[in-house]
C-alpha cells in the first residue's frame, strides 16, 4: 500500500488554509492515517509558501516518521501545491447543495466529504464522526453525478441537502476548533515563495516519487534498477484481456450508500466474491481496490490458481481495474421506479440488479433474496413481468408491497458489503 503525503487546501471559517494529509498506508502490519499536526492540533497555513517553509524547517510534528516525509523536506515548493481535486471548501457546502447538481458540484462535494471525514477520524472529533456514521446517504456523493439526475436524482440531492442543513454547522465548528496556524521561518517562507514564482516542470518519473514512496521504504531508484522481464506463462496486468484470462471480473455496485468496487468469479456456476464468511469486501475506488489486492489477505478468491496473477499485477503496478458494462450494477433509483409501475423500470438495469442480488444471496448462503423474488410475492410478480412480459401477466397497482420488498432486498445487500 503506497504511503504518500497529499497537499490539501481546506476552506474553513478562517479562510483558505493549506495542510498535508497522509491517506491510509500500511506499515509494520498496521494501517495508519494522519494529518500534519501535533497532539490535538491540525496544522494549516495561509499559503503554499508557508506550508513549504514549515515542512523544511520543522521536526516536531506527527508526520516526521511518515515514509515520505524526508523526501518532501527537500522537494520543490511546487510539490506542495494541492491538485484541483484536493482543494475543498467546507464553507461552500450548504450553498452548493442549495443549487441544482452539476458534475463539478457533486465531485467537489464528494472530495470535501472525503477529506472532512478523514479529519474527523484522525483528530477524533465526535461531531464529525457522528455526522458521517449517522448519515450513510452521504455516500451517494461518491457515486458521482449520475446519482442525482432525473426526478429520483433530485430527490436524493434534497436528501443530502437536508442532512447537511441539520448537522454541517457543528461539523464546520469542530474542524475550525482543531485547526492551528503555527509560526513559520520568514526566510524559509520567502525562499519558497520565490520558488513558486519560477516555472516548474516534472523532469521524469523519479520526481513524481518525491512525495509518494513505498511504505516498506524501498528506494525508487533501486526499484527502477530491477529488470522486470515477464515470463511467458504470466498473465500481465496491462493486457486488454487480462481479466478474461484470469477468469475473475471487477464489479461496480451503485447502492444507496455509495458506489463500490469488488471482484467476482463463478466456480462450477457458483458465485464467489472477494470476501469471506459470506460478506463481500468493497472499495470506494478502483485505486483502493488495486491497493488492497497488492497486499496479502485471506479471502475466498485467494485460493484460486489465477489469483496470483492478479496480486502480481497489483504489486508491480500494471493492474488496471476495468469494469465492463455487464458488470456494472445500479441498484439506486429502482425503488422509485418500482413505485411508479412496470413501464418506468429499465429492463436491463433490473435484469442486472436481479443477477447481482441473487449472486450475493447465494454467496452469503442466505435465502432472503430468493424468498422475496419468489413467483408468488409482489416483488417477484413485478420482476417476472418486466423481464419477460410475454410469459407473465401484468401485476395490478398499487406497487407499495413490491417497493417494500425491494427495499428489504437492498438492505440485505448493504448488510453483506464490508468496506475495507
Amino acid at each position: 500500500m503506497a504511503a504518500e503525503l497529499v497537499p490539501v487546501r481546506v476552506g474553513v471559517t478562517a479562510g483558505d488554509l493549506y495542510t498535508l494529509w497522509a491517506p491510509r498506508w500500511r506499515e509494520g502490519g498496521d494501517e495508519w492515517e494522519a494529518f500534519l499536526g501535533k497532539g490535538d492540533d491540525l496544522f494549516a497555513f495561509e499559503s503554499v509558501a508557508d506550508l513549504a517553509a514549515f515542512v523544511r524547517t520543522n521536526t516536531d510534528n506527527d508526520l516526521t516518521d511518515h515514509p515520505a516525509w524526508e523526501n518532501l523536506t527537500s522537494a520543490n515548493a511546487h510539490k506542495l501545491k494541492p491538485a484541483p481535486d484536493r482543494e475543498v471548501d467546507l464553507v461552500a457546502v450548504e450553498e452548493s447543495l442549495s443549487e441544482k447538481p452539476t458534475e463539478e458540484s457533486v465531485t467537489a462535494l464528494a472530495n470535501t466529504m472525503a477529506v472532512v471525514s478523514s479529519i474527523g477520524s484522525v483528530c477524533e472529533l465526535p461531531a464529525v464522526t457522528r455526522f458521517f456514521n449517522g448519515n450513510p446517504n452521504l455516500g451517494l456523493l461518491s457515486g458521482g453525478y449520475e446519482h442525482f439526475t432525473g426526478k429520483a436524482g433530485l430527490k436524493r440531492w434534497r436528501v443530502v441537502g437536508d442532512i447537511v442543513a441539520r448537522g454541517w454547522d457543528s461539523v464546520l465548528a469542530a474542524v475550525d476548533e482543531v485547526i492551528s496556524v503555527p509560526d513559520v521561518d520568514e526566510r524559509a517562507a520567502k525562499l519558497a515563495a520565490d520558488e513558486l514564482e519560477e516555472p516548474y516542470e516534472e523532469q521524469d518519473e523519479e520526481v513524481d516519487e518525491v512525495v509518494a514512496t513505498e511504505a516498506d521504504g524501498t528506494d525508487s531508484s533501486d526499484e527502477e534498477a530491477v529488470e522486470r522481464t515477464p515470463r511467458d506463462d504470466v498473465v500481465l496486468g496491462g493486457q486488454e484481456d487480462f481479466w478474461t484470462e484470469v477468469g475473475i471480473d471487477p464489479v461496480r455496485i451503485q447502492a444507496s450508500s455509495g458506489t463500490f468496487y469488488t471482484l467476482r468469479c463463478y466456480f462450477d456456476d457458483r458465485p464467489i466474491f472477494l470476501g469471506r464468511n459470506g460478506r463481500i469486501s468493497v472499495f470506494t475506488s478502483e485505486r483502493a481496490l488495486a491497493r488492497y489486492l497488492a497486499d496479502e489477505h485471506d479471502h475466498d478468491l485467494s485460493d484460486l490458481s489465477t489469483y496470483d496473477d492478479i496480486r502480481t499485477a497489483a504489486t508491480d503496478g500494471s493492474l488496471r481495474v476495468d469494469v465492463t458494462e455487464d458488470n456494472i450494477y445500479v441498484l439506486t433509483g429502482l425503488s422509485d421506479d418500482i413505485a411508479d409501475g412496470p413501464d418506468t423500470i429499465d429492463h436491463d438495469q433490473l435484469e442486472l440488479a436481479v443477477e447481482l442480488v441473487r449472486d450475493i444471496g447465494e454467496y452469503s448462503e442466505e435465502d432472503t433474496v430468493d424468498k422475496l423474488l419468489a413467483d408468488g410475492r409482489p416483488l417477484g410478480k413485478l420482476v417476472d413481468y418486466v423481464l419477460d412480459p410475454g410469459e407473465n401477466s401484468r401485476p395490478a397497482p398499487p406497487y407499495t408491497a413490491a417497493v417494500k420488498e425491494w427495499d428489504e432486498v437492498e438492505r440485505f445487500v448493504e448488510s453483506r458489503l464490508r468496506r475495507e
